[in-house]
């Protein structure tokens, strides 16, 4: 199991780490390389100061009084002893009040020593820096001596025997100001690593609880700014969103699923069904074409009135026998896509009045009034082969139920893009708990009215079948007299 450490901990740790690593690099700066910068920074000062006094000897304004000011001005703030005697003694300007005393101390610096007692650090054809020391003056100095424009020797003097004690005490003050550094950055640290660490264990709890999928868990910023534990609460929020997102659509998955078994035990269940249904079906005509061939067997010889009659009830039955099977392979196609829809611009109005045309006998002989009033030509897009199906299986019902006044009308009702289609016949309401199953394959509302017009339940499910592969819209309604069948079809594609 690995080793819990406080976060906290680590930043008061990595704080201090960095304050003192950093006091320590200061301290050994400072050792090893303060006073090498100090020589250099002396010894560009001494090669500036040449070059301004040079400067002013190119101009024979050295020994004038308008140079007075700045002749002191640059000795004081370069901390300097600048001289300028002739070369046999006399001195022509001088930084110190006690002249004579610069000069001897000056060529002693220069002359009275051997090569152990000074340093060489510069060289030019105008002059020379060096660093000696003074046992006389117990002092270490960077000089500079040459020779001005106008012939005349130049001593520059600069003291930096101190620079070596500056640097010691400099070192104890970066000791002492380092503990104290690193003591107030503990302290800082850790109130800091409060205010950071504070948050962390928040969204440490906040991702616990949302690891334990509570979704109700959500980051809230309470602050006018936002920082990047913000934008991390933020993305944590999105992340739990997702997530419930996600096993929600999980959770619709394996619903679809259940319902997907549920559907195929449904269909083993209709296949069942659907074995009886045309079992049973079959049963009545079988058993009528079974009964009447012994009939003609035995009685037909007695007289041809009896043999004709049996054998139009045997072709009856066998008539009926093969629509339903026709129509149950139609079906079959429709259901299972084997029977695509051909979808092609017809104009319905004709259409409607040719298939009355050619039905006005089977309404004649019910003794129904049909109307059609409609004159104005409708041009729609669908498979009129299977259109006609549609409306034929329409017409017919409307026709073998007919009861009441006997009138059956058909109308359009135009709806924009769609035009919808209704077949209506006054008549005897469907009853509202068979209005939703009469769709479904083999579903009689009045089985022995069914039977007398050799009804089987499958047209109206063919008619459902077509419309689902026209992706429209069918449906049916009771009204005051009686019941209108619909279908819906585009009129624009």
């Amino acid at each position: 199991m690995k080793r819990k450490v406080s976060v906290r901990k680590q930043v008061i740790a990595i704080t201090i780490a960095i304050v003192a690593g950093t006091v320590l690099l200061c301290l050994f700066l400072n050792s090893v390389f303060l006073v090498s910068f100090y020589m250099m920074k002396k010894q560009t000062q001494l090669a500036n100061t040449f070059e301004e006094i040079n400067d002013a000897s190119k101009k024979e304004i050295l020994y004038s009084d308008r140079f007075d000011v700045n002749f002191e001005t640059i000795a004081s703030n370069g901390n300097l002893d600048i001289e300028v005697i002739t070369s046999d003694g006399v001195i022509m300007r001088s930084s110190s009040s006690s002249a004579e005393n610069l000069k001897d101390q000056l060529f002693r610096s220069i002359f009275a020593f051997d090569e152990e007692s000074q340093a060489i650090m510069d060289q030019t054809e105008y002059y020379t820096i060096a660093r000696t020391k003074d046992d006389r003056l117990g002092g270490e100095y960077i000089v500079l001596w040459g020779n001005v424009d106008d012939g005349n020797i130049i001593f520059i003097r600069s003291s930096i025997g101190a620079i070596e004690d500056s640097s010691a005490i400099s070192s104890r003050f970066l000791l002492y100001t380092g503990f104290i550094s690193v003591l107030v950055a503990a302290i800082a640290s850790a109130i800091i690593g409060r205010s950071i660490t504070a948050p962390v264990l928040y969204m440490m709890k906040l991702s616990k609880r949302m690891a334990e999928l509570d979704f109700e868990a959500k980051y809230v910023n309470n602050k006018s700014s936002v920082n990047e534990m913000d934008m991390l609460g933020e993305h944590m929020n999105e992340m739990s969103e997702k997530l419930e997102a996600s096993i929600s659509e999980l959770k619709s998955a394996n619903l679809e699923l259940t319902k997907d078994i549920e559907k195929k035990t449904e269909i083993d269940e209709m296949r069942k069904d659907f074995i009886s249904n045309v079992s049973h079906e079959l049963k009545t005509p079988i058993a009528l074409i079974e009964g009447y061939a012994e009939g003609l067997k035995e009685f037909g010889d007695e007289d041809k009135e009896t043999r004709d009659y049996y054998c139009d009830v045997i072709m009856d039955e066998a008539v009926k026998m093969n629509r339903m099977v026709r129509r149950l392979l139609n079906l079959n196609q429709l259901e299972f896509g084997g029977n695509i829809a051909e979808i092609k611009r017809f104009n319905i109005t004709e259409f409607v009045k040719n298939i009355l045309s050619s039905s006005a006998l089977l309404a004649e002989n019910k003794g129904a009034t049909v109307t059609f009033n409609e004159e104005k030509n409708y041009f729609v897009w669908g498979d009129e082969f299977m259109i006609e199906e549609v409306f034929t299986n329409y017409f017919s019902n409307a026709v073998n139920h007919v009861s009441g006044e006997m009138k059956i009308e058909i109308s359009f009702e135009d709806k924009g893009d769609i035009l919808r289609v209704s077949v209506f016949n006054t008549g005897e309401q469907i009853p509202e708990e068979d209005i939703d199953n009469i769709w479904v394959k083999f579903y009689k509302v009045d089985k022995a009215r069914t039977r007398e017009y050799g009804g089987n339940g499958i047209g109206l499910s063919i008619v459902k079948a077509i419309m689902e592969a026209h992706k429209k819209e069918c449906g049916v309604e009771n009204c005051s007299d009686g019941v209108r069948f619909w279908f819906e079809l585009d009129k624009n594609v």
